[in-house]
């Protein structure tokens, strides 16, 4: 157990699966060159080599992550997708009676992980589609565990600023350890928005900061996520997570991914002039986006037709994400597209509005 009670009593004397070593590692450590594997029960034929499990620590990765960030290896943690990294740390820290306190409407995975282990979920109105720091704050008791923040909000594209950030870091009590989830932090330029991790988890803030490959990345569908956190939540988590989460594909692609200023540069222009695309659209067909808008979608009043909406859409070969499960069951969410994809939302808007105002 953690010398402040934050990881679970029951993780103390467990002893995580320990994988065969992969045959990297022996030799990186040992220095050989030719090294046979015969510890896995795996099949001896395969393509390529993916008859081999994958590296179960993700060592070449979580070293990668952490000198892009200046950390230690024993800072990263890794999982299947930031939503992966969410479900590992609430296993790890959170029993029956606890609490953990978010912003509401938010990303659900909070409210239902901590629902699964018994814990109990405090969720906070949001104040101008922003999560309300200050209240979240006062929402804190004894038995809170962990408070997140969730850096542009899903699903209302909104942030909260560096200010409101350091003023919330500065107030928060010992015993909780702060989420930042910025799943979304590559796409946002806006100058008053802050690395957590270059400017709380650096400055010693009791914080776990999410990040992940599926967003502005591409990787979506190879499921890689992480966070920088203090070391024993990492070892926390490391108890709990399934050891071939991250496939070795997974891994490869996410290490190649690490860096590329540029691509992400002109990925970020590209979603930028998508979303005011997109919010021209939404608007001419009668709905209203929140925003600042800062991440790749859209939060849309719908002014109480949501579901038809998405239902409508949804004949014309349309998905958008109709949002009750995330607590606005008023609005719709819209992620930024391909302008073909915009195009073809546009027209279908058009038919949807055209037979409504027909009947």
């Amino acid at each position: 157990m953690s010398q402040d009670g934050l990881v679970r009593r029951s993780l103390a004397a467990l002893v995580p699966y320990e994988p065969g070593k992969p045959v990297e590692e022996v030799q990186r450590e040992l220095g050989l060159a030719h090294v046979v594997k015969l510890a896995s029960n795996e099949g001896p034929l395969g393509p390529g080599e993916l008859n081999r499990y994958p590296d179960g620590g993700a060592w070449e990765l979580r070293a990668a992550l952490a000198a892009h960030h200046g950390v230690r290896f024993e800072q990263v943690a890794i999982g299947a997708g930031a939503d992966g990294v969410i479900d590992c740390l609430s296993q790890a820290v959170l029993e029956p009676g606890d609490e953990v306190v978010c912003g509401w409407p938010s990303f659900p995975s909070y409210v239902i992980y901590a629902a699964k282990l018994g814990a109990v979920a405090v969720k906070v109105p949001l104040r101008g589609y922003r999560y309300d720091l200050r209240a979240l704050l006062d929402a804190v008791t004894p038995r809170t565990k962990l408070v997140y923040l969730c850096v542009p909000n899903n699903p209302t594209g909104t942030m909260n600023t560096r200010a409101e950030l350091d003023a919330y870091f500065a107030d928060v009590p010992a015993h909780v350890l702060t989420v930042v989830d910025q799943a979304y932090f590559e796409y946002i330029d806006d100058p008053d928005y802050p690395d957590a991790i270059a400017e709380h988890f650096a400055a010693g803030r009791r914080v776990l900061v999410a990040r992940t490959f599926s967003k502005i990345y591409g990787l979506a569908g190879l499921r890689v996520g992480y966070a920088v956190a203090p070391a024993d939540v990492v070892t926390a988590i490391g108890k709990v997570r399934r050891a071939f989460d991250l496939t070795t594909q997974a891994q490869t692609a996410a290490l190649a991914s690490i860096g590329d200023a540029r691509e992400l540069e002109r990925r970020r222009s590209q979603n930028r002039t998508g979303r005011e695309e997109l919010k021209r659209i939404l608007r001419n067909h009668g709905l209203e986006p929140v925003g600042p808008a800062v991440a790749n979608f859209i939060f849309a009043d719908a002014r109480g037709d949501a579901q038809r909406i998405f239902d409508a859409l949804l004949r014309e070969g349309v998905i958008v994400r109709p949002l009750a499960g995330f607590g606005a069951p008023e609005a719709i969410r819209v992620t930024v597209g391909t302008p073909e994809e915009h195009a073809f939302l546009d027209a279908a808007l058009g038919r949807i509005t055209a037979a409504a105002g027909a009947s």
